[in-house]
């Protein structure tokens, strides 16, 4: 269960108890329409990965928007979702845990839930656990699109085909056709960068369709991309479904990026801390820590502040010059990596106009599969 909310519907955002996640509700409005017209203009799906804030409300905002479903990297997260009442689930990762395997029929007995393979057990478990039980699951065969290696993904050729047919035929699943995500491109700086990486994706992405059509196994869908690219994905012609996630929120990492024609979408989350003390010389202390944000992408950042360090309670930042921070000041941090900060906090406060609108639980939030 949730904690306590550290604020309450109607109050000002000086009422906030801190550390707390706040969301901008007019920023986070203008990001979410601004990613579904882009994905409409093109003439392809969005459906936003929901690993990124773990909310059901942000994906119902989403889906509202035009989104046609929801991804999520667990089944604990799918699980979250479908209890909120999204109907359209995709698990864009690999399960082999036949415990965690036998919670699927259930899910898909409430919405339709899809699931990655790239290799033959995940198929066979995958049907073993909806032997019997009159339910079926969306199989998507990952390809590995990344050169040089990724994390997962069959490679393109005879394997893939095989991984194919394999589910094709398998009781309980349905072949949807191919993961195809590129997760190093998303953080490349330079839009050159990414333009060459996502255009080699997109020539593995051409070949595994053909290899698929000639055996008489067309991919129905090719499902990918992220926010760093996603304008690449969209008008590539072989990518049906965009899963761009950090967009509506965004990070400091995210704004690292040369924006290039796409642009850079708002902050619309702010960490929110306060000043705890001013006692040494030249620096201020927050009151939230590697507890309440995470810096495997770097240290927050704030507008106007350098941040010096951050430890398992605080973060340290440097008094800026002529207007000193007092204890008690309210500072918004933008956290490096919205992902893992989000899975930190049980709580989205959003706001609009200075005044708390809604409370959001992250529900999805949690550790393991």
């Amino acid at each position: 269960m949730p904690s306590r909310p550290p604020a309450v519907i109607g109050a000002p955002v000086g009422g906030i108890e801190t550390p707390a996640l706040v969301v901008d509700l007019d920023l986070f409005d203008a990001n979410v329409k601004r990613m579904q017209a882009a994905a409409t203009s093109a003439g392809v799906r969005l459906r936003p990965h929901g690993k990124a804030h773990k909310s059901p409300d942000i994906a119902r905002a989403q889906i509202a928007a035009g989104a046609s479903g929801i991804c999520c990297q667990k089944i604990s997260e799918a699980e979250a979702f479908v209890a909120a009442g999204i109907t359209d689930v995709l698990i864009t990762n690999q399960v082999v845990d036949p415990a965690k395997l036998t919670r699927l029929p259930a899910l898909a007995s409430q919405a339709r839930i899809g699931i990655c393979a790239d290799d033959p057990l995940h198929i066979s478990r995958l049907s073993e656990a909806f032997a019997g039980t009159g339910r079926e699951i969306d199989l998507y065969v990952e390809i590995n699109v990344v050169k040089g290696g990724g994390r997962c993904g069959v490679l393109v050729g005879p394997a893939m085909v095989s991984l194919a047919r394999m589910a094709a035929e398998a009781s309980g699943l349905r072949f949807a056709g191919l993961q195809a995500y590129h997760g190093r491109a998303q953080h490349l700086r330079t839009p050159a960068e990414r333009e060459v990486a996502v255009g080699g994706a997109v020539s593995l992405v051409r070949e595994a369709r053909e290899l698929l059509a000639a055996a008489g196994l067309p991919a129905s869908r090719v499902t990918g991309a992220g926010t760093g690219t996603y304008l690449l994905e969209a008008h590539s012609g072989v990518y049906d479904e965009l899963q761009s996630g950090s967009y509506a929120l965004m990070d400091a990492d995210y704004a690292r990026n040369e924006p290039g024609s796409a642009g850079h979408f708002a902050h619309a989350l702010k960490l929110h801390a306060t000043v705890i003390s001013t006692a040494v010389p030249g620096q201020a202390v927050l009151d939230v820590g590697l507890k309440g944000v995470a810096v495997d992408s770097g240290l927050p950042a704030a507008e106007g502040l350098t941040v010096r360090g951050v430890s398992d309670e605080h973060c340290v930042v440097v008094q800026p010059e002529g207007s000193p921070l007092a204890c008690g000041d309210r500072v918004a941090l933008i956290p490096g990596h919205i992902d893992p900060t989000c899975n930190l906090h049980d709580w989205f406060v959003a706001v609009r106009g200075g005044v708390v609108e809604a409370l959001w639980p992250i529900a999805a939030r949690g550790g393991g599969l």
